[in-house]
């Protein structure tokens, strides 16, 4: 609760909120060193685990939650396929097909379960199925939101269930608030429960309350365009619940943005603010997909340059983490076409390597 401008030796897991005070994360509080969990479990239960690698700046040690230590911010340039074969796509479980979305659950492991959809990867608008899925998240409780892109609609995928329930849309494409049209993204607020999509088509960012049949427009919803004002084609969207603002990657635009949730307007972040494409350091093209880690570094899939960018809290000048400026490729060291990227707990990059049919680890150190 102490102002930003105070002098006090303030732990630099603290985030500076639109108030222009310090505070902790959603669901950690400040116990006078660090944030620290709000919610009071014992050190030995699940619960506790995952809340704890849920969270950013907390890691679990095997007995309880430390505070998250970066001491670089520097990665391996050579990634480890932990998912998929390089160049071979196919529906058995060891296979990927052109995989776009992607999420970590919460103990960081992998495998080719199938959870949504039909295990041999058919098309349909059933219950049981999906249509060119872009994007899912998963709850604490293992129940997965799946954006079922072409079938326009949110269905939600309870834990080991056989079919989906819509939350979000029609099933039908149109542009009323009840209506998605090619859902692109999802995440959701954890404390909440609503739900914030990426209406690709719509060129705005819907809110979906707990339980509602119809959304409200938070972002965009004015037409495709480069002004501050519009969305142009938006695909991956970070919530940051401190600032109540979403992270934006506008794809059209070559732009990443923040855009404060029922705000008019938005604030550019990274990328060019007239929407020009480009490869140099400051540059984008079509990006596809953002996160913002504790600290406010941004990461950016450069999808249309092959590469990864970061940029360091406050920064527009961009730095490759991960494959090769405008070189697309199968080896280590390259990726071809990157679409959706997650961070663990320990900054590890996840990347959704598309054309190569995998899904590369590029690891922090």
């Amino acid at each position: 609760g102490k102002s930003c401008n105070s002098s006090s030796d303030i732990n630099r897991y603290l985030l500076c909120t639109s108030d222009n005070l310090w505070s902790c994360r959603a669901q950690l509080v400040y116990n006078g060193s660090v944030c620290q969990s709000d919610v009071v479990y014992s050190y030995t239960t699940v619960s506790y685990q995952q809340e704890c690698l849920q969270n950013q700046t907390m890691v679990w040690n095997g007995t309880s939650c430390s505070p998250v230590v970066v001491t670089s911010l520097t990665w391996n340039a050579t990634g480890i396929t932990v998912a998929g074969v390089t160049g071979v796509s196919g529906s058995t479980p060891d296979i990927l097909n052109r995989p776009t979305g992607l999420s970590i659950d919460s103990n960081g492991a992998t495998n080719g379960t199938t959870v949504a959809g039909q295990p041999n990867g058919t098309i349909g608008n059933g219950s049981s199925f999906l249509n060119i899925p872009q994007a899912a998240v998963v709850d604490s409780n293992r129940n997965v939101y799946v954006a079922d892109t072409y079938n326009h609609r949110v269905q939600l995928w309870s834990y080991d269930a056989s079919f989906g329930i819509m939350v979000a849309g029609t099933g039908v494409s149109g542009s009323a608030n009840n209506q998605l049209h090619c859902p692109w993204d999802i995440t959701r607020d954890s404390t909440t429960g609503a739900l914030y999509i990426a209406d690709n088509y719509n060129h705005r960012i819907m809110r979906y309350l707990a339980n509602a049949s119809s959304g409200t427009v938070v972002a965009g919803g004015k037409g495709p365009g480069t002004n501050s004002t519009q969305l142009y084609y938006p695909m991956g969207i970070y919530l940051d619940v401190t600032s109540n603002s979403l992270y934006i990657a506008n794809y059209n635009s070559n732009n990443i943005v923040r855009w404060v949730i029922d705000a008019t307007s938005w604030t550019l972040v990274a990328g060019d603010i007239n929407g020009m494409s480009g490869s140099s350091s400051t540059m984008l093209y079509y990006p596809y997909d953002v996160e913002v880690d504790f600290m406010g570094n941004i990461y950016v899939t450069d999808t249309g340059n092959d590469r990864i960018q970061f940029f360091q809290a406050g920064s527009m000048n961009g730095t490759t983490i991960a494959g090769v400026t405008g070189v697309s490729g199968s080896d280590a060291y390259h990726v071809f076409y990157p679409v959706a990227l997650k961070l663990d707990s320990q900054l590890n990059l996840y990347v959704k390597d598309c054309l190569n049919d995998r899904v590369q680890n590029f690891l922090h150190y």
